[in-house]
């Protein structure tokens, strides 16, 4: 009995860590709690906050209701077709070499390598523009011409890579690299978000969070043997309470900028009353319905999952109500999003 209640705690830990810690409080490439760059770059292209919104919308449901489903299908018929697999991770290249055509198996190898190129010119990118921009240009040559930040951005994007490469060898799995971007960057979620909720967080909140999160995580893969997500437990509640000392220990951003940013994006939530009043405007709005919202727009996402999971394995009345209550919610948040403010088409 003893054995059976470990066996079940530790799923039932790694489940809470998943589901209830690392969506929130990790920060991990292109979908940052608190908003990412990838996504701001793509609302930012949009014609209208109309069709940023709608773009976003659809996003979501794309990224996290339909293409999931290829991979969890090959998964399982991996299962199925090489049960004595001892590299789980081959199953996915073992289905493409035996189950599909030449023809079809050459396009998925070349959006492979499409997609590879894709990620690495991004990261690689956006790497360089941080040092350059943000070090180098800012602290070490503010006085330098473009000619000059460009060959120093081409330097920077070749070191880079050659670091990133070197970092490579001491992976074993592209899980372990996965693992590596959630431990690292444990806690620095929350900061993330309430930067946009309480006008306390400052650039020095976000340094003392990466920083807590790295010594964090070289702590806990050096000197324990807590493994992941277990580990997400006690690196967030560290980072946490590490970037909140470090923020009511420092000075808050000078009230004239804090005002300005007041006025330009109205962000709500009972954190910037302080700053409303000191700018003599209205209070911020109240973070209920934003609640609301953050609410069915989750789930919408999961009833959309548990639609495509019961259509996929024959109850089709299940994922018609499932679908149909998936629907109704996505309606409704998008009728609300688009009338709760003023947006021109």
């Amino acid at each position: 009995m003893a054995d059976a209640s470990v066996m079940l705690a530790l799923p039932v830990v790694s489940f809470i860590a998943y589901l209830g810690v690392q969506w929130w409080a990790s920060w991990y490439p292109g979908q940052e709690p608190g908003g990412g760059g990838y996504l701001a770059q793509r609302m930012m292209s949009a014609r209208s906050e109309r069709d940023a919104v709608l773009a976003t919308l659809w996003f979501t449901v794309a990224h996290y209701c339909l293409r999931p489903w290829p991979w969890v299908l090959v998964a399982l018929a991996a299962l199925v077709l090489y049960p004595d697999l001892s590299d789980r991770e081959a199953g996915y290249v073992l289905v493409l070499r035996d189950h599909l055509p030449p023809g079809w198996r050459g396009l998925l190898v070349g959006s492979f390598f499409a997609a590879y190129m894709s990620t690495v010119s991004t990261q690689l990118n956006w790497g360089t523009s941080y040092l350059v921009n943000d070090v180098y240009k800012r602290f070490v040559r503010p006085d330098a011409e473009e000619p000059h930040l460009v060959r120093a951005s081409r330097l920077t994007t070749i070191l880079v890579m050659v670091v990133s490469g070197a970092l490579t060898f001491a992976l074993e799995s592209v899980r372990q690299a996965w693992e590596f971007v959630l431990e690292s960057g444990a806690g620095v979620g929350l900061v993330l978000i309430l930067r946009w909720y309480w006008w306390r967080v400052t650039a020095i909140s976000e340094l003392a969070a990466l920083a807590a999160a790295a010594a964090g995580f070289l702590f806990v893969r050096f000197f324990t043997a807590i493994p992941f997500p277990d580990s997400l437990l006690y690196l967030v509640p560290w980072t946490t309470i590490c970037w909140l000392a470090v923020t009511l220990l420092t000075r808050a951003e000078p009230l004239p900028h804090l005002i300005r940013f007041y006025r330009r994006t109205h962000p709500g939530g009972p954190g910037w009353r302080r700053i409303a009043a000191a700018a003599g405007e209205p209070a911020p709005a109240p973070l209920a319905p934003e609640l609301r919202r953050w609410g069915a727009g989750c789930a919408a996402v999961y009833l959309t999952l548990a639609a495509a999971h019961a259509g996929l394995f024959g109850s089709l009345g299940a994922a018609l109500l499932l679908l149909a209550c998936a629907t109704g919610l996505a309606a409704w948040l998008v009728r609300s999003l688009t009338s709760h403010r003023s947006v021109d088409a």
